[in-house]
């Protein structure tokens, strides 16, 4: 038989498209999501072996029961005061998301990403560490800045572009950065904060500093070249460094199957580099805490890096540019069935008799208020509807110690025409 021949007879190839269990019209289907119970996972030492460990990158890392308890082995025992902070956070976050959401849908700003769903994975997180560590979010972590008392009237500002940004409108609205509260700059390059991370924890333990880094990516991003980067570097080094997978399902309008999700599990990715891996409720304040304060505890040993993968929900678009009910069915967040973060840690202090109705609408009031007043002070410096162009002089600053005579005249003609319309 001839080569040509016995090519013909063999079956056609074909490729595996990825597709998700439901689209628009469809009904929210999350029937495939094995969910194990609450406290069920075992809390290794921080001296654990990798390979010891393997498991953990498979199962789900959970501290809070239907009931709102906390069970099993994982649970911080945090005091009541620490978990009345990590609630008020993640409510100022969202109160935060939602005035910023509304002002881009007034026109006052051409941009914003809200964080919905995902609030506990930056900010018990941040709990979870020192104050001196230094986090290389995404641009869905605002919780950290929350977390650590950045000022609100400045983060508005950096929405707003205006007179009062940090950042002089040198980055894209919600792109903060504040190396005073060590969150470092946020980029619309997906991935590059992984390498960054893991050279910064490299850098810290070579001057022999204590300080550890956190690293935030994306499920879509962990298809990037950056990311396997960054987990061999930080393997083989035994950098110091926590890096953490932010699996919310989507990544704009393409769902997680498409970066491998329906192969494995985004932490067992950590098994082929030889560290630790852990999957972790993200929709669980305590579990968050407990995942990121045990993996900062081996980093402070000198033990490496731990690759945690928090699984959770993006409940709202993508961005205010984005509309997922092109792509998903409508509602599908509220179906989630790991529930609500900040409904879920509420349950917890209730039913430990530390928080109460009463006082969670009054919060909720007070904290509607101070963002209103934030916001109110933020606008007095401009916004994109009332003084979009308020100091174009700036953008020829910062690049060159002298500036070339080309660029000189092309500012003093921007500031002319500017005068001019005045």
């Amino acid at each position: 038989m001839s080569r040509d021949k016995e090519r013909r007879n063999r079956p056609a190839l074909a490729l595996h498209v990825p597709e998700p269990a439901a689209r628009p019209g469809d009904a929210v289907d999350f029937s495939h999501i094995a969910i194990p119970a609450a406290g069920a996972a075992p809390r290794p030492d921080v001296s654990a072996q990798p390979g010891d460990i393997r498991d953990l990158a498979y199962s789900l890392v959970r501290v809070l029961d239907e009931e709102g308890r906390a069970v099993g082995p994982w649970d911080p025992r945090l005091d009541p005061d620490t978990l009345r902070r990590m609630l008020r956070d993640m409510m100022m976050v969202r109160v935060f998301d939602d005035r910023m959401y509304r002002a881009q849908r007034q026109g006052k700003t051409s941009f914003y990403m809200k964080c919905t769903g995902e609030e506990a994975i930056a900010v018990a997180g941040t709990h979870a560490l020192d104050r001196e560590d230094m986090t290389f979010p995404t641009y869905r972590q605002q919780g950290i800045l929350i977390a650590r008392d950045y000022p609100l009237v400045e983060m508005m500002c950096q929405v707003y572009s205006n007179r009062g940004d940090p950042l002089k409108g040198r980055q894209l609205p919600i792109m903060y950065s504040t190396r005073e509260y060590g969150f470092f700059s946020i980029s619309g390059n997906l991935g590059t904060q992984y390498p960054q991370a893991v050279g910064w924890a490299m850098g810290s333990a070579i001057t022999g500093d204590s300080r550890i880094a956190v690293g935030y990516i994306g499920d879509g991003a962990t298809a990037e070249g950056d990311f396997h980067n960054a987990v061999t570097f930080a393997g083989v080094y035994r950098a110091p460094v926590i890096l953490n997978i932010v699996n919310n399902q989507w990544a704009i309008s393409t769902f997680s199957g498409i970066a491998g999700a329906e192969l494995t599990t985004f932490a067992a990715r950590a098994i082929g580099y030889g560290i630790p891996g852990l999957r972790v409720d993200g929709n669980d304040a305590l579990a968050v805490y407990a995942a990121t304060r045990w993996a900062a505890d081996r980093a402070r040993s000198n033990l490496g890096p731990t690759l945690i993968e928090f699984f959770t929900y993006r409940v709202e678009g993508h961005s205010t540019s984005d509309d997922p009910s092109v792509y998903r069915p409508q509602n599908a967040g509220a179906q989630w069935p790991l529930g609500d973060p900040v409904e879920r840690l509420k349950q917890h202090l209730i039913g430990l008799g530390e928080w109460d109705e009463e006082r969670h609408a009054a919060q909720q009031e007070a904290l509607s208020t101070e963002v209103r007043a934030a916001q109110k002070e933020a606008e007095k410096l401009g916004t994109l509807q009332s003084d979009p162009y308020s100091d174009i002089g700036s953008m020829f600053e910062d690049v060159y110690e002298d500036l070339p005579w080309h660029l000189a005249e092309q500012r003093d003609q921007a500031l002319a025409e500017k005068e001019a319309k005045r």
